[in-house]
């Protein structure tokens, strides 16, 4: 994929951050300055991986020499393996990791700064993918993020397209683009406030700062924290049991949640949506589940919620 709809170049631009980045000395400007000296070798299947565990796609950023930066082509192919999720009626929630031990550093501007041409990006956001990929994308099944090491800038926005984060405690989330002058311009500065507030988005925005992992449970980006080498795991877990349970309610609950932040207009009309898009559900799945629940509690008097 080549981003050369649209007409504005930010290649100027970016060669200075990347410039910035190389004499700078600050913590966050430490971590994007080194990435090029790190040398590890990235497993086989080319920038990224793809796996089907029974229901469940898991989708992992294999770029670790680069702490999983995104370039134009893995941004392509996290784009085509999340729509070929979305539109595989066998598969009911996808997981996004990074090989290696960090879950995504952003865009690679190390990449960038020696293209010989400028990185021209489309501006109707409806017209094509992101810089990132994925990340202008409404999928219609849940995507977890198995979020291990740094999730920062265009990283932090691949999180925040995930409905959950299962975070590790060493995990660092954060806007470090803010540092060198690169805008967020796949998502973040319109899911971060909703998922976390307009004041604590703000906070993060504006200052560019490190977020550790259990502070990012506290204001709501981290819905899990867990220990290191255990995001991917426990993201398993978590997919395979929001798989189980009957997923035309589910999916119909999530995008009335999604609906209400981001479309409707009205409280009034957020309800209306809710109830016209949960109705058909009733007949599809509800009375199913209704007769599972009475014989159940016929059989023993009480219903085990553990048995749903």
């Amino acid at each position: 994929m080549a981003f050369t709809l649209g007409r504005i170049s930010v290649y100027n631009g970016f060669r200075r951050a990347v410039h910035h980045m190389s004499v700078n000395s600050t913590k966050g400007q430490r971590f994007y300055s080194t990435i090029s000296k790190e040398e590890k070798t990235s497993p086989s299947g080319g920038t990224v991986i793809s796996e089907r565990r029974g229901t469940v796609m898991v989708i992992g950023i294999n770029r670790p020499e680069a702490r999983n930066a995104v370039n134009p082509e893995t941004a392509q192919r996290l784009t085509e393996e999340l729509s070929a999720f979305d539109q595989d009626n066998s598969l009911n929630v996808a997981i996004l990791y990074g090989v290696g031990g960090n879950f995504c550093a952003g865009f690679d501007l190390k990449e960038l700064a020696q293209s010989s041409g400028s990185l021209n990006v489309e501006q109707d956001v409806h017209r094509s993918p992101g810089p990132m990929g994925p990340s202008r994308m409404r999928l219609s099944k849940p995507l977890i993020a198995a979020v291990s090491g740094y999730a920062v800038a265009g990283g932090l926005e691949l999180a925040l397209l995930a409905d959950m984060r299962v975070v590790e405690e060493s995990s660092i989330m954060g806007v470090f683009c803010r540092r060198f002058g690169v805008p967020l311009i796949d998502g973040g500065t319109v899911r971060l406030p909703q998922l976390i507030g307009l004041s604590r988005a703000l906070d993060l925005i504006l200052t560019g700062r490190p977020v550790k992992a259990q502070e990012a449970l506290t204001f709501g980006l981290a819905n899990r924290v867990v220990p290191d080498g255990q995001a991917l795991q426990a993201a398993l877990e978590l997919a395979e049991q929001v798989s189980a349970f009957p997923q035309l309610c589910l999916r119909a609950d999530r995008n009335s949640a999604y609906h209400a932040a981001f479309d409707s207009s009205s409280f009034t009309q957020a309800m209306q949506y809710e109830f016209d898009n949960g109705l058909p559900v009733i007949v599809a799945e509800s009375v199913t589940g209704a007769t599972k629940f009475s014989l159940g509690a016929g059989r023993g008097g009480t219903f085990s919620m553990s048995k749903l």
